[in-house]
């Protein structure tokens, strides 16, 4: 936390080093980031958003979305951007493109990004079909172009259900490890030349003189970010995962054993003239902690991660005479080839200039806070796992994207208002893994499952055809919690959800969903859906004041008890069944609506509450 700095500010002593840095980011460059589309913003975009998935801070959204509608006209064209120079640059800011279509659903965002999309497709290639970077760097493959395009890349063929387009993301990594992997040191080099005929080409490898750290930092941040979307079933899923174990090593045995740090260009270390870089070294971090909390790199790997974080934090943060934050030792650019031309020598990285306040330094930086940040809370639910059902609640639609039908409605994946992919991510975050799952529930389900939710079961005018709670799913799901399962029901209220199933399964643990509306809400009236909460109240021991409307009241009997009232009415309830928990409300409540803070004043902490229910439900 940046407390920990002497002589800050006490408006900031309660922020994390990355929310610090973004408080610069968004007062330094308040209207707009840059003139021009390109990747610098996309690289901040994603530390942005990290830290509104692990604080629900609108303002991080919010800042997005300004920034992007400054260039994305309402029918999809981009300012600035050209598709003809087939830069792959320019396909960077695609991850926030398709982030804020997700969110808002608004066209124009997904519009601009098959734009981006399109580009891909005529992007020209090398003969066994890797990427060049730029259409006037013909032949070549940099590793920055990995990073630059792959996530996009992976995050669009995962939105539309494209599953092919997966065996070309691998491939990209896979050309550019074979071609530009040094076997002795295990690095790679900035960047090949298939013609060899650039002079900074080696001429029988084709591969540029050196090892650049920020090119390598590219790499090994475009292979978690892809992870991230990959599909398990896919073959070469493997490959990437070995691919990043290599990576991550090599990158480890050059890491400064005294600071922590890596240097600008890697293969010559305290050589005169060579120096720590700040965005290598931000990228090298994130990478092996982002590898090690998706479980493709071995916790093993996390010591190198914790030093490097913070021999960063000592070298290159300072603060400003306003209490803002600042990150020092970033090189601006280093390439290879142009006008004036760059062959890629020791000499020539080191002319490059080294800066403060680099928006590709200070984008890594923010993401990897964020990272580092999950860090600490990750033992708490290690090797427990939520399951949440998709059987009893069954809602299916059309989607645009894909052209096809989906699931929709409190779900993992889902990250608009009616999603709960927040919730996940909180789970995540204190190490929970989440799954789901659109079957009947069976024994051997549940037996992967330290938690289960049941949220909001369909009425027929929300599935024709809907799934009801029936005898042997209370026996097989009672008995489930008596051997120590913890049970989620969340319910909705009247005429929003079904009641009479649902109530056979919850009366087996004292509990019944009163078919009502409480809490009900006009218009913006947020205040009307308000529910303050006691200091010694069991579950949230922070969180002040919640937001939930129109809900089912609880009626309750033993073993159930109240852990939440309002008016002398039940709003949450929790009962010790056999070795097992159960919590409940009448409400699906935590989906993103309430917690996203898009929408709900900032004095309501209901984004508090799902960090604090999940830690609880971990405990039980």
């Amino acid at each position: 936390m940046i407390c920990c700095a002497a002589g800050v500010s006490k408006a900031q002593q309660n922020l994390s080093y990355g929310e610090a840095m973004a408080k610069t980011v968004m007062t330094v460059w308040k209207d707009s980031l840059a003139r021009v589309w390109t990747y610098d913003q996309g690289v901040v975009y994603g530390g942005l958003e990290a830290l509104w998935k692990n604080t629900g801070n609108a303002d991080y959204f919010n800042y997005i979305q300004k920034n992007i509608d400054h260039y994305v006209n309402d029918d999809g064209t981009i300012k600035t951007y050209d598709k003809e120079k087939y830069n792959i640059d320019n396909i960077k800011n695609g991850n926030a493109l398709l982030m804020l279509y997700n969110v808002t659903g608004k066209e124009k965002y997904f519009k601009a990004a098959s734009l981006l999309r399109e580009q891909l497709r005529e992007q020209p290639r090398t003969h066994e079909g890797g990427f060049w970077h730029k259409k006037v760097y013909p032949w070549q493959m940099w590793l920055d172009g990995l990073y630059m395009g792959e996530p996009f890349y992976a995050m669009y063929a995962q939105r539309v259900q494209d599953d092919t387009a997966f065996n070309d993301i691998a491939s990209q990594f896979i050309f550019m490890e074979k071609h530009s992997r040094d076997t002795k040191t295990g690095l790679l080099y900035h960047g090949w030349d298939e013609s060899k005929e650039q002079q900074w080409a080696n001429k029988e490898t084709g591969t540029s003189p050196n090892f650049w750290g920020r090119a390598m930092g590219w790499y090994g941040m475009a292979l978690v970010d892809v992870l991230q979307y990959f599909p398990d079933d896919n073959p070469h899923k493997k490959e990437l995962v070995d691919i990043l174990n290599r990576f991550a090593a090599a990158v480890v045995k050059v890491q400064d054993d005294k600071t922590g740090l890596w240097w600008d260009v890697l293969n010559f270390p305290n050589r005169q003239g060579n120096y720590f870089e700040a965005s290598a070294s931000c990228m090298f971090v994130y990478a092996l902690a982002k590898g090690t909390r998706l479980g493709y790199l071995p916790s093993s790997y996390l010591p190198a991660a914790e030093k490097g974080y913070k021999g960063i934090i000592k070298k290159f943060v300072v603060k400003d005479a306003n209490g803002l934050v600042h990150l020092d030792g970033t090189v601006s650019v280093s390439g290879l080839g142009g006008n004036p031309y760059r062959d890629g020598s020791y000499a020539y990285y080191l002319r490059e200039k080294v800066v403060r306040d680099d928006l590709k330094g200070v984008g890594a930086f923010i993401q990897m806070c964020a990272e580092m940040d999950m860090i600490p809370t990750m033992n708490l639910g290690k090797g427990k796992t939520v399951l949440l059902d998709g059987y009893f609640n069954h809602e299916k639609k059309y989607d645009a994207a894909s052209n096809d039908t989906i699931q929709y409605h409190y779900v993992w994946n889902e990250d608009d208002n009616n999603g709960y992919s927040l919730l996940g991510h909180v789970f995540n975050k204190y190490g929970v893994a989440t799954t789901f799952s659109a079957e009947k529930p069976t024994a051997a389900i549940l037996s992967k499952a330290s938690m289960y939710i049941i949220v909001d079961p369909d009425t027929p005018k929300e599935n024709p055809n809907p799934n009801y709670i029936q005898a042997d799913d209370i026996k097989l799901i009672s008995d489930w919690v008596k051997q120590g399962g913890t049970l989620l029901l969340l319910g909705n209220d009247s005429g929003n959800a079904e009641f009479e199933h649902f109530n056979n399964l919850a009366a087996t643990f004292g509990i019944h969903f009163n078919e009502g509306s409480y809490n009900r809400v006009t218009g913006a009236q947020f205040e009307m859906g308000a529910i303050n909460i006691n200091a010694n109240n069991p579950i949230f021991k922070s969180t002040k004041k919640i937001y939930i409307k129109e809900l089912s009241t609880l009626q309750l009997q033993s073993p159930a008890k109240a852990v939440l009232t309002k008016e002398d009415k039940n709003i949450m309830a929790v009962a010790k069944y056999g070795k097992g928990t159960v919590f409940a409300v009448g409400d699906p409540w935590l989906y993103n609506e309430y917690t996203n803070g898009r929408k709900l004043p900032k004095e309501f902490e209901n984004y508090k509450a799902a960090e604090e229910l999940a830690k609880w439900l971990i405990k039980q």
